[in-house]
C-alpha cells in the first residue's frame, strides 16, 4: 500500500499527520468470544455497543473529535455568567467572519437548531424539498407537519457514478415540486453541503447559486446544513473552476451568501465534543429563533452550550478555517481508506466522500434482501470479526412511511465507516481494511437479521435484531 496522501509523493509533510500527540487514551480489545457476546447483548445494534467493549470506533464523527491545545487552553477562559457570555460574543464574531449571517443562536447541537427551524417556518401540510434526507432532519420537518421531498441529482443513488458534485440539487426535480404543490406550500429548502446520507458527496458552488436564484424568485428560504461545510468548500476548491486559489473562509462566505439560514452541528467542522448554532439573516426569524432557544435549551447567550464549550467551538471552528491543512489531512486520512478498500475490490461509494467510506453493502451481501437488513448484518459481522465499530446507513436508517406505515426501501444500503478528526491513525486505517478484507473473503458464509424490537422514530438507534 502506498504512503503517498493527497498525490504529494515528493512533499514529505504529507507522509504524516499534521499535529503531535500530547494525552493519550488506552484502548482495549475483546476476545472474538467477547464480541460475539456484546453484540449479541446490543441486539446486533452498534449503537447499542458499550464504548468500553470497542476497540476502534468508527460510529461517528460526530463530537469525536480531539481538540488542539488552542482550544483546551480556550476552555480556561469559560465565562460561565447565564446571561451575556464573552464566549458567545466571540462565537459570534467568529461565525460572522467566516459564514457572513447576520444573527447566530447558540444551541446544544445541530439537531436542536433543525428543531427551532422547522417550528418557526413549517406549517401542517407544508411541503419540504432536500438533495437526500437526513434522519433528524427529516422527522423534525416531519413532526412540524411537512412532508419531505428527495430532488437530489440521480447519479446520488448510484454508489459508482464517478461525479465530481454528487450532492447537488435536480433543478428539474425541484421545478415540478413547485408546480405540483405550489411555492407558498414550500418554506424552504434544505441543501446539505455534503450530502451525508450520498457518501459524503459535496454540492458545487454553481449548483448552489443556481438553488439561490430559482429560490428567492419563487420567495422560498433556502437553508443549509453546514455541519461538515468546511469538507464541502474543500472540494469546491479542489474540483470547481476558478476556487483553486480562494481560501476556505472565502469559499465558505460565498456559499453561505447564497442561503437565508444555516443549522450547524458544531461536533463536525468545529472540532468539538458538544454544540451547534442556527444562524440566519431575518430579523423576525431571528427573534422567533431567541424565543424558542430559551423554551427548549437556555438563553439565548448561551443555548445549552456551557461559556467553555462556547469558546472551544469559536476556535475550533476558526482554526480549521484558516489552517487549511487541518482539513485537507482529515479527507486524505478518509481517501487512505478508501483507497485501501478499493485496492482490495470491496465495493464502496464513489467518489470517496470526505467524513466516511461507505461499503455497499448490497453488492457485499447480493444474497441477502433488504428485508433482512443487509448494513446492518455487515456492521455487526464487522464488529466481531475487528473489533471496529461503524453504522448502518440503510432499510434501517430510512424508517417507515409515516402514512402507510411500511418500509422505505433506499436505493442504497450501506456501511458508514466514519473516522473520528484527529482521534485516530493511519495504522489503525490498516486494521479497519484488514478486517473488511477478511469478512469480504466469507461473505458467502453470512446470514441476514431480522428486527425484534422497534421504537417508532429514529429505529436504527435503538432497534434491535437477531441472526436469521
Amino acid at each position: 500500500m502506498t504512503l503517498c496522501i493527497g498525490g504529494k509523493m515528493n512533499d514529505l509533510t504529507h507522509l504524516a499527520e499534521p499535529y503531535k500527540i500530547k494525552m493519550v487514551e488506552p484502548i482495549k480489545v475483546l476476545s472474538r468470544d467477547g464480541r460475539e457476546k456484546a453484540i449479541k447483548e446490543a441486539g446486533y445494534n452498534t449503537f447499542l455497543l458499550k464504548s468500553a467493549d470497542v476497540w476502534i470506533d468508527l460510529l461517528t464523527d460526530s463530537g469525536t473529535a480531539a481538540m488542539t491545545d488552542y482550544q483546551w487552553a480556550g476552555m480556561m477562559l469559560g465565562d460561565e455568567a447565564y446571561a451575556g457570555s464573552r464566549n458567545f460574543y466571540f462565537l459570534e464574531e467568529v461565525v460572522r467572519d467566516i459564514m457572513g449571517y447576520r444573527h447566530l443562536v447558540p444551541t446544544h447541537q445541530g439537531r436542536a437548531a433543525e428543531h427551532i427551524l422547522s417550528r418557526y417556518y413549517i406549517k401542517p401540510g407544508d411541503h419540504v424539498p432536500g438533495n437526500m434526507y437526513f434522519t433528524t432532519t427529516r422527522l423534525h420537518q416531519e413532526m412540524a407537519g411537512a412532508t419531505f421531498h428527495d430532488v437530489i441529482i440521480d447519479e446520488a443513488h448510484d454508489p459508482y457514478t464517478e461525479l465530481p458534485f454528487k450532492g447537488n440539487v435536480d433543478l428539474i426535480k425541484l421545478e415540478k415540486l413547485v408546480e405540483e404543490v405550489g411555492a407558498e406550500k414550500i418554506p424552504y429548502i434544505t441543501v446539505g453541503a455534503p450530502v451525508n446520507m450520498a457518501g459524503g458527496q459535496p454540492v458545487s458552488m454553481a449548483n448552489m447559486r443556481d438553488v439561490s436564484h430559482f429560490c428567492r424568485k419563487r420567495g422560498i428560504k433556502v437553508v443549509l446544513d453546514a455541519a461538515r461545510i468546511l469538507e464541502n468548500c474543500y472540494f469546491i476548491k479542489n474540483r470547481e473552476e476558478g476556487y483553486k486559489n480562494k481560501t476556505l473562509k472565502n469559499i465558505c462566505r460565498e456559499l453561505c451568501s447564497y442561503t437565508d439560514a444555516c443549522t450547524m452541528s458544531a461536533k463536525k467542522d468545529a472540532y468539538v465534543n458538544i454544540g451547534g448554532w442556527l444562524s440566519m439573516n431575518d430579523e423576525d426569524f431571528f427573534t422567533e429563533a431567541k424565543k424558542q432557544v430559551v423554551v427548549y435549551e437556555g438563553l439565548h447567550t448561551y443555548g445549552g452550550m456551557a461559556g467553555r464549550d462556547m469558546e472551544a467551538v469559536a476556535r475550533g471552528f476558526k482554526e480549521a478555517t484558516e489552517n487549511e491543512e487541518i482539513v485537507s489531512w482529515r479527507i486524505a486520512q478518509v481517501e487512505y481508506l478508501g483507497h485501501g478498500l478499493m485496492q482490495a475490490d470491496i465495493p464502496i461509494v464513489r467518489p470517496i466522500g470526505g467524513h466516511a467510506v461507505f461499503v455497499d453493502a448490497k453488492a457485499f451481501f447480493p444474497h441477502i434482501s433488504q428485508d433482512e437488513f443487509p448494513a446492518q448484518t455487515l456492521a455487526a459481522e464487522l464488529y466481531v470479526e475487528s473489533g471496529v465499530r461503524t453504522m448502518e446507513r440503510g432499510i434501517v436508517s430510512a424508517g417507515r412511511d409515516p402514512e402507510t406505515g411500511k418500509n422505505r426501501y433506499p436505493k442504497l444500503e450501506l456501511v458508514r465507516i466514519t473516522i473520528p478528526r484527529r482521534a485516530y491513525t493511519n495504522s489503525h486505517m490498516n486494521v479497519v481494511i484488514e478486517g473488511v478484507k477478511n469478512l469480504w473473503k466469507r461473505r458467502n458464509e453470512i446470514k441476514g437479521l431480522k428486527m425484534v424490537f422497534e421504537p417508532e422514530s429514529l429505529r436504527f438507534f435503538q432497534a434491535k435484531f437477531e441472526r436469521v
